[in-house]
């Protein structure tokens, strides 16, 4: 696999689609830390971390409104592994009128772009959801 992040991406926008339960993705430390941001904002309702045979796996628990239309309505990868997207703190794009969020990779770990923002910090621009 060449770019486990979109695969990450992928297989949430798959299963809230399908209107699936939950989602298993292999486990990183960068990938728990996005579904950890994605939780705070609010786009899935929990995640466990369970390893079988020492091989870890997040369980994604997707959130649905009271019509069962997912909350995760669309994602899309903005930093590649063919090209990557670095920006400044004031050049942090907003997403659908603020409404959306940026997940940026700073010097300071992973956050989105609203804290990004206010802390002044730059970085590499890892996805765009709404």
């Amino acid at each position: 696999m060449t770019d486990p992040i979109s695969d990450l991406l992928t297989r949430l926008r798959n299963a809230s689609q399908a209107k699936h339960r939950y989602a298993d993705i292999p486990h990183s430390k960068l990938k728990e830390g996005i579904v950890k941001l994605l939780k705070e904002q609010g786009y899935v309702a929990q995640y466990l971390i369970k390893e079988v045979d020492h091989k870890g796996t997040i369980r994604v628990f997707l959130k649905y409104d009271q019509d069962r239309d997912p909350v995760l309505q669309g994602v899309k990868r903005a930093s590649k592994p063919s090209r990557r997207y670095y920006v400044a703190s004031k050049k942090i794009p907003f997403i659908l009128g603020g409404v959306g969020t940026v997940l940026v990779s700073t010097s300071q770990g992973l956050m989105d772009g609203k804290t990004a923002r206010q802390k002044n910090l730059g970085g590499e621009l890892i996805a765009y959801v709404w």
